[in-house]
Formats: C-alpha cells, structure tokens, sequence
C-alpha cells in the first residue's frame, strides 16, 4: 500500500461557544424538559467545556425571517376572518399578532451562511496542507472532499478547484456522506490512488460545520446532547505515493467493516427548520462491535509477533466518552495505557465528526512522535461502518 502523509493543517471554528451558553440557551427555551433539573450533570458529563463554531451561537438560535402567518399570506387570513365576521380593526389586530409570532429558521436560512462558511474553512485548510508539504496547486492531481452537514451540488469539491485555481485535468473524488468516517475512509482512497500511480499527488480536505445540526425547538434528551457535543472544523492534508521531505506517517494497510441492520442507529434528517442529527443510546455498543473486529484484524495481521505488537499511538476518532471507555475495555491486556490521550485531547473541545482523526494526529504530531511508532487510525460513522488504517511514523 504504502501511501506518506505530511502533516494536517486544522482550522478550528473561530467562534468560541462555552458549554455554560449552551446550558444556559436550552434552560430557557425548555424550562419544563423531562431532563432539566439534570441539565448542569449531563453537560459536565461531556468533559467539553467549549467548542468552535463557523458561525456564533446566536447565528444559530435566531428565529427565522418568516412570520406565524406562514404559507398562508396576509390577503387569505384576513379574508377568512371577515368571513367570520371579525370587524376590519379586529383583522388588522390579528394580522399583526400573527406576524409577530417568531417562526423557526428554514433549511436555506440555516444552512446558507454556513454552505459558505464550509467552503472558505475548507480553502483556508487546503492551502494550508499544501504549504505544509511545500507544493503548489499546481501540483495537485486528485482532489478528495467531505462534507455531510451542507450538501451541496456542486459540492465542495467543485468549489475548491475554482478557489485553488486547480488544473482542469485534476480527478475530483467529493464525498458527501462518509460523516464521523471520512478521515479514515479518504485517506484509504487516496493510498489506492498513489498505489495505482505512485506519482500521484492526493490533496484531501474535509470540512464539516457540525453546528447546523443545533436544532433549538427540539426538546428531546438525545437532541440536548448533540448540542453539547458538535464542533466545526476544516482539515486537510497531501498523500504521496512517494515519501517527502515533509511527510510525517507511512500507510501500510486498510480496513473496512460494515454492520448489518445498524443504519437507524444514528443519522442526520433533513426537516423544515434544517438538519437534525438523531441519536440511539445503542449506537455505543454497536461502535464496539466493529472496535473488536479491528482488533482481529490487527492480531491476524500480526499474527507472527502475537505477544510483542502493538500500537504506540492510537488515532481514533472519539464519538464520545464511552467510545473511548469501550475501545480501552476491548483492548489486548498486554498493550500498554495512554494509547487514546491524542484522542482524548482532542474531544475535550468537540466532537468533530469526520475532521476527527485528522485533528488527532496534527496533536500527536506536535507532541513529537518518535521515527518508528507503530500507528493505527481508526473511525466509525452512521451506518454503521468503519474503516482503520495501520502504519509507521517516520
């Protein structure tokens, strides 16, 4: 396989949004929730104290520009109250009732300005990874994109190429459903690609505005916690099929794992006020199943050094806390403690959906990763599916 990576560039939502807003957002919209005398418990829970957003928090519980009169119109509900024999003072006193009832933002108000934000995030993340790797636009034969919270058509990676300036003759592979699984799963598309041509240049960027998710009228538990969980992000980073100055980790192998009869588990909805991310309390346990599948796969794959292998660093894509708990409780008894702390770092400030892994691996990249550490990269996404990767830092 062999595909070397340089070093991600991560360009975190500039918008700070502390957990304590949230709190204190979803307290007086929903005073009288099954789950509000917990509210303070379930959010320290989370072990995120704030998070960056494409857009502030009050972008995102505005009302809408439209009004309680709705579809109807003006000209059809004062008609139907005459014919009810309210006087014309009365109609126009419940015209103007009507139109002062806030109404919910629509799909395109909400998802418009952040459609923008994605693809400006996504550039300044490009450009990035491209310095970072010391090449040009130019350079670029194949662009991967991802993008699950604002899809569009044409897509992310139509936009970038405009954007960069990129050549007219260079393969664009846009993604718009890989979510939570797109740092993993990219980078095994791009290992296919330079090991079909090792000349080639994979640029991969992901950017994901997990915001447009915060959905305010929703009242239920799981939707209280997405709230509390989702970061946005934009990541990006250059795949060779030969090795560079620059580049950071060889990959050796992939992995992939799909679970049948998980797809309602977890998934995103597309309703009248946007796009609402629905959760399962299963979801966990169903994540799990494909962690230990990973782990037979690793042992078969080092079956030769059955009490000597193991990772030195484990790149995985932190659902929650109890992903992590699980992934720990799974692992070999012999493997040494510590090989989730990037991942842990990184979910203190969001749950980053498909930016994840990348994200993890520019922190353990900062942090100084010795030539030689053996690296496993892991995610699983809504579907329920996964992908790993095996590898060697250099």
């Amino acid at each position: 396989m062999a595909a070397y990576l340089c070093p991600p560039a991560v360009i975190h939502g500039e918008h700070a949004v502390e957990t304590s807003q949230i709190v204190a957002e979803v307290r007086d919209r929903h005073p009288h929730a099954a789950w509000a005398p917990r509210i303070d418990g379930i959010a320290a829970s989370t072990g995120i104290e704030a998070r960056g957003w494409m857009l502030p928090l009050e972008t995102a519980v505005a009302p809408g520009n439209g009004s309680g009169l709705g579809t109807v119109g003006i000209g059809p509900a004062q008609e139907a109250l005459v014919r009810e024999g309210f006087t014309q003072q009365d109609v126009d006193r419940a015209i103007a009732a009507l139109e002062a009832i806030p109404t919910p933002q629509t799909v395109q108000e909400r998802t418009a300005p952040a459609w923008e934000a994605v693809q400006a995030y996504g550039e300044r993340a490009a450009r990035g990874a491209l310095q970072i790797a010391g090449l040009d636009a130019s350079d670029v034969d194949c662009l991967i994109t991802s993008n699950s919270t604002t899809p569009a058509l044409p897509g992310l990676d139509i936009a970038l190429a405009n954007k960069l300036s990129l050549r007219n003759d260079v393969m664009l592979q846009p993604a718009t459903q890989w979510a939570c699984i797109a740092g993993t799963r990219s980078l095994a598309m791009a290992a296919d690609l330079v090991a079909a041509d090792p000349d080639r240049v994979v640029l991969v960027v992901i950017a994901e505005a997990l915001s447009t998710t915060y959905q305010p009228a929703d009242d239920t538990l799981e939707s209280l916690i997405v709230r509390l969980l989702f970061a946005d992000t934009a990541v990006a980073t250059v795949v060779t099929g030969r090795p560079r100055r620059e580049s950071m980790l060889r990959l050796d192998s992939a992995w992939h794992h799909t679970l049948p009869g998980t797809q309602d588990l977890h998934r995103l909805e597309t309703r009248a006020d946007g796009t609402h991310f629905v959760m399962d309390r299963r979801g966990p346990r169903a994540v799990q199943e494909t962690v230990t599948a990973m782990w037979d796969w690793l042992r078969v794959r080092y079956q030769d050094e059955p009490g000597s292998w193991h990772p030195d660093v484990l790149l995985a894509h932190p659902g929650g806390t109890r992903v992590l708990e699980y992934m720990e409780q799974t692992m070999p008894d012999a493997w040494p403690s510590g090989l989730l702390d990037y991942s842990r770092a990184s979910y203190t400030s969001g749950n980053r959906g498909g930016a994840a892994v990348f994200d993890i691996m520019r922190r353990a990249h900062d942090a100084g990763q010795k030539p030689g550490s053996r690296a496993v990269l892991y995610a699983a996404a809504p579907g329920l599916t996964a992908t790993a990767l095996d590898g060697e830092w250099l």
